[in-house]
C-alpha cells in the first residue's frame, strides 16, 4: 500500500536539491541517528562534515501510517511528484534542539520560529523523482562544473547573499576577484522572513551590477532556491558546502554571516570554521574576511585589518542598513550604494521587501 501526501514549496524544493546533489553527501531526508549526529556533532553519523539536518516532516496520521506501507507518493499541487521508500520514524523535539542549530530557541528568531511550526514527526528516505520537468530550470551541479570548465576556469569563489549588492559585498567580491579565476554569484531566494528583499530585488540588482562594473567573461550568476535558516555559523558552514558541490573551489564568509538580530557574534562563523577545521576536511578553501565599512577619513571602502579610525568615522553598510535606509523613504548614500543598484530598485514594478 502506498500513501499520497501533498508536500509545500520548501520540501519540494529539498526534494529537487538531494536529486541533484547539491546536498551531497545526503541521498535523502536524514534519518534519526543522522539527525543527532548533525546537531551535536557538526557530521553525519558516518563522519562527514554536514551541519544542517534536512529533514521531513508530517502530520501524525500520515506518520502512523507510513510505518506499515514504508512507501510515500508526494504530491505537488495534487499531482504526483516523487515517492520515499522510508527508512526511518522518529520524532524531534524542536525547540529543544534549536538550541543547537541556531543557539537559541526564542520564537523571535526567523529561523526557530519556522522550525517550531513544522510537524515533529519526521520520515526518512531517498526520494525518487518521479515528474522529471521538476528538476528542468533546477541549479545542477553538473551544470556549473560544465560552466566552470568551458571557460577554463581553474579556481572560483562563490559568494552567498540574500540582499541586493551594496559597496560592503562589492568589496569582498572584488577580493574574491584577485584571489581567484572567477566570481560565482549565487544569492538564496527560496523562503525569507518578511522584510527582507524580494528575489526580484535582489536579481535585477546583480544584474546590473555585472553589466555595469564587473567583467563579464569572469563572473557567473545563478539562484540558490532553499530556504533561509538564519542559523549563523551552522548555516555559513552549509552554504560553503553548497557551493563547493556546485564547483567552487573557494568560498567567501564574512561578518555575521546567515545571521539575524543580535543572535551570533560578530565572527562567531569564523571560529567556528577554525574549530572545525581541526577535524574535518572542508573540500574548499574558505576566506574569512573581515566585514567592509566606509571610514569618511580614509574616503573609501576598508575593514578593521586595514583602517586605523573608528567611532564616528565609521558608516556601517549592511543589508540590514540598506533595509532600514530604504524602508524610510531615503535613498542610501552613494558611499554604500551605487547609485546604478538603487535606479534599478526603484524602476521596479513589484514590491521590493517580502510581506508577511
Amino acid at each position: 500500500m502506498s500513501i499520497l501526501y501533498e508536500i509545500n514549496e520548501e520540501t519540494l524544493q529539498d526534494l529537487i536539491n538531494l536529486s541533484v546533489g547539491l546536498f551531497n553527501p545526503l541521498k535523502g531526508f536524514v534519518n534519526r541517528d543522522d539527525y543527532y549526529s548533525i546537531i551535536n556533532n557538526y557530521s553525519l553519523s558516518n563522519g562527514n562534515l554536514w551541519t544542517i539536518p534536512i529533514t521531513f516532516d508530517v502530520d501524525e496520521e500520515t506518520y502512523e501510517k507510513s510505518k506499515t506501507a514504508k512507501n510515500l507518493h508526494l504530491t505537488y499541487n495534487k499531482k504526483v511528484v516523487a515517492q520515499i521508500e522510508i527508512s526511518d520514524w522518529f520524532e524531534v523535539n524542536s525547540q529543544k534542539d534549536a538550541i543547537k542549530i541556531f543557539r537559541t530557541n526564542d520564537l523571535k528568531h526567523p529561523g526557530v520560529s519556522k522550525e517550531v511550526s513544522r510537524n515533529k514527526f519526521r520520515l526518512a528516505g531517498e526520494p525518487e523523482i518521479i515528474d522529471k520537468s521538476i528538476l528542468l530550470n533546477a541549479l545542477k551541479p553538473t551544470e556549473t562544473k560544465e560552466i566552470f570548465k568551458n571557460n577554463g576556469w581553474k579556481t572560483i569563489v562563490g559568494f552567498q547573499t540574500r540582499n541586493p549588492v551594496h559597496k560592503a559585498h562589492e568589496h569582498l567580491q572584488r577580493i574574491g576577484l584577485e584571489v581567484c579565476d572567477a566570481l560565482f554569484i549565487n544569492p538564496l531566494v527560496g523562503w525569507k522572513k518578511a522584510g527582507d528583499f524580494s528575489e526580484e530585488a535582489v536579481t535585477e540588482s546583480y544584474k546590473s551590477m555585472i553589466e555595469n562594473y564587473y567583467p563579464k567573461d569572469r563572473v557567473h550568476f545563478d539562484v540558490l532556491k532553499t530556504p533561509m535558516r538564519y542559523a549563523g555559523p551552522r548555516e555559513a558552514i552549509f552554504h560553503a558546502l553548497i557551493r563547493k558541490n556546485l564547483g567552487c573551489t573557494h568560498f567567501i564568509i564574512g561578518r555575521d554571516h546567515a545571521g539575524v538580530g543580535n543572535y551570533y557574534g560578530k565572527y562567531e562563523a569564523h571560529e567556528l570554521v577554525k574549530t572545525l577545521k581541526k577535524k574535518f576536511n572542508f573540500g574548499i578553501e574558505l576566506l574569512l574576511l573581515g566585514g567592509p565599512y566606509y571610514c569618511t577619513k580614509c574616503k573609501q571602502i576598508v575593514t578593521e585589518h586595514s583602517c586605523g579610525h573608528n567611532g564616528s568615522y565609521i558608516k556601517e553598510i549592511s543589508g540590514t542598513t540598506i533595509r532600514k535606509i530604504i524602508s524610510s523613504g531615503k535613498n542610501p548614500e552613494t558611499e554604500i550604494m551605487r547609485p546604478e543598484i538603487l535606479a534599478t530598485l526603484n524602476n521596479l514594478k513589484s514590491e521590493i521587501f517580502i510581506r508577511e
